[in-house]
């Protein structure tokens, strides 16, 4: 299985990244798995809230580029981001180790996000002949502005978690292995209070979900076209020799 699905709390559904062996990089099996349980989650009227984490201390390492460079037409990560967007209910990241690639940009759609010290992000899209996805060209421009997202997506650099805070990437930086702790304990304090309040201040602040998804689609098309560009199939040949 590349995804564990678990109740490990009454009303907390938790989804763990399971591929540890690939530092629990995505194939198009794991994009498929995570929307699926995303979209199961925000179904089940016993769930409020869901936590996505990563096992073995780490969140996730971005794309399998294998996987990648076989499927260079596959919508599957796309259709990710679209159950992140979509989702009425609370959706709280648990980041260790790396969150690189999708693995940083899909925090741009979870409500709250909680990372270890030690864990390390980029944005690397740019360096691999590709250009940015998951309306990160809008959405972190709006929250980091225009000078730090153009740092981040232009030059795909990896950054710390102090500066994934800094850029409002994430809520708050904590002790290595306490991640997940921190977004369980969020999710109970969600709990606490009133569901339908929580899930109608959670719509109001997503207004803009249909330019966002307009977004999202409209760097698909470029993502894709690049795909098939010779600069990102040598980038990815480099990567996995």
């Amino acid at each position: 299985m590349s995804l564990i699905v678990e109740t490990t709390e009454p009303g907390v559904r938790v989804l763990t990244i399971d591929r540890s062996a690939k530092r629990n990089a995505f194939d198009i099996q794991m994009y498929r798995a995570l929307a699926d349980g995303i979209a199961a989650a925000d179904r089940d009227p016993d769930v409020d809230v869901t936590v996505i984490t990563g096992r073995g201390g780490i969140f996730t390492s971005g794309n399998d580029l294998a996987s990648f460079r076989d499927h260079p037409n596959s919508r599957a990560p796309f259709d990710l981001l679209h159950a992140l967007v979509d989702a009425e209910k609370p959706i709280i990241a648990a980041v260790e180790g790396f969150a690189v690639g999708i693995g940083a940009s899909m925090l741009l759609h979870c409500d709250l996000a909680f990372a270890g010290r030690s864990t390390v992000f980029s944005l690397p899209f740019v360096k691999l002949g590709l250009t940015p996805e998951g309306a990160s060209t809008l959405l972190l421009s709006r929250i980091a502005g225009y000078k730090t997202a153009s740092e981040l997506l232009l030059l795909g650099d990896k950054f710390d978690a102090g500066r994934a805070e800094k850029t409002g990437l994430i809520n708050q930086v904590v002790d290595d292995g306490h991640a997940l702790t921190a977004a369980l304990d969020t999710a109970a304090a969600l709990r606490a209070l009133p569901a339908e309040s929580v899930r109608l201040t959670k719509r109001l602040l997503h207004r803009d979900k249909l330019d966002v998804l307009r977004v999202i689609d409209e760097e698909a098309e470029h993502f894709i076209e690049r795909c098939h560009s010779a600069d990102a199939k040598a980038a990815i040949a480099r990567f996995l020799e």
